[in-house]
């Protein structure tokens, strides 16, 4: 069993910061690809941020230079930092990972159930 268990929303002021985490936990041989997925409100689900095993970064262009994503391998843990966040950022943001267990011979997606996060005044 795996489960990935994100943690750091709540409700923030336009222009202020917060801190994601993603917390793996289970039976957990390694882990590949990580990101960070966020839905608005009335929107569909949209890719943020990912980060590979080696540490290579990409991000949505909505949040270039205001987010920043990183990962600990040893503590199987995702992290996103949000700087100068806006309104239209107000979003359930999601994990994501491609994991592969120890009792797996592929490796597979695990999605996290989200964190709220609001900007708003």
């Amino acid at each position: 069993q795996v489960q990935l268990v994100e943690s750091g929303g709540g409700v923030v002021q336009p222009g202020e910061s917060r801190k994601l985490s993603c917390a793996a936990s289970g039976s957990i041989s390694s882990i590949y690809n990580m990101a960070w997925y966020r839905q608005g409100p009335g929107k569909e689900r949209e890719l943020v941020a990912t980060i590979t095993s080696g540490g290579s970064t990409t991000y949505a262009d909505p949040v270039k230079g205001r987010f920043t994503i990183s990962r600990d391998n040893v503590k199987s843990t995702l992290l996103l930092q949000m700087n100068s966040l806006k309104p239209e950022d107000t979003a359930v943001y999601l994990c994501y990972a491609s994991i592969r267990t120890y009792a797996g011979s592929s490796f597979r997606s695990y999605w996290g159930e989200g964190t709220l996060v609001t900007v708003s005044t």
